[in-house]
């Protein structure tokens, strides 16, 4: 049960986000209060279209909201000039996208090392780090190998050893579930609890899966660009 009196990671507070003028206006997210803590492991869920990757998207410094703010470790988000949102984007959030979105062309290693090359470190020092990431989420051996011999399961956590390689305080997983089968599924979330998760760290996941609710410390639920709900997860 997360305590409420941990540091908070992420704070949005009337965040709203529409596509299109006059009447063809579509309100996707719709003055949404928001927070995430650091140590914990909160769930989105709802139904398509319901504005949980725009919030996601907002919040990741991603698509500048219409109205509202976003706090993220105490900076005002979107008061920050393009260069400082490019240097919050590559340092403190890491992102693992529903397709893994691997580089075909590049080993393992290489694909995690991407966002260390992105802020012009050494090669091999890039590499080294990569491995180590790779070791982490248990495919060390798996370092020269290309995406294609990989598995559905491993090329996920290829996906998150990148996005934790640079050390980000925030992770953001989008559907992460949705291209594997069920246990599968359940293993990669488990890991990421137990060997992602701490309490420097905060892991927002928006899901369809309802089988891997489990795992998750809240829930919230949002349906037609609102919050409609929040649920206590693991005890």
């Amino acid at each position: 049960m997360i305590d409420q009196a941990k540091h908070e990671a992420i704070v949005a507070t009337g965040l709203t986000k529409w596509f299109g003028d006059g009447s063809t206006r579509m309100t996707a997210v719709n003055s949404v209060d928001f927070v995430a803590h650091f140590g914990e492991m909160l769930f989105i869920v709802g139904p398509s279209g319901s504005g949980k990757t725009t919030l996601l998207s907002m919040i990741s410094g991603i698509l500048r909201p219409n109205a509202g703010t976003v706090s993220v470790n105490g900076d005002d988000l979107w008061t920050l000039d393009d260069d400082r949102l490019a240097d919050f984007r590559l340092n403190s959030i890491g992102f693992v996208f529903q397709d893994y979105h691997l580089f075909p062309r590049l080993t393992s290693a290489e694909n995690v090392a991407i966002p260390l090359i992105l802020k012009h470190q050494d090669w091999k020092e890039s590499i080294t780090a990569a491995v180590k990431c790779l070791e982490v989420v248990g495919l060390k051996n798996r370092s020269e190998i290309l995406p294609v011999k990989l598995s559905g399961g491993e090329q996920q956590r290829v996906a998150i050893a990148r996005a934790i390689v640079s050390g980000p305080q925030i992770l953001i997983l989008d559907e992460p579930t949705a291209s594997l089968d069920g246990d599968t599924g359940r293993m990669i979330i488990a890991f990421v609890k137990e060997k992602i998760l701490n309490q420097n760290r905060c892991i927002v996941i928006v899901t369809h899966d309802a089988r891997i609710n489990e795992y998750a410390d809240r829930i919230i639920h949002m349906e037609d660009g609102r919050i409609t709900g929040l649920d206590k997860g693991t005890e």
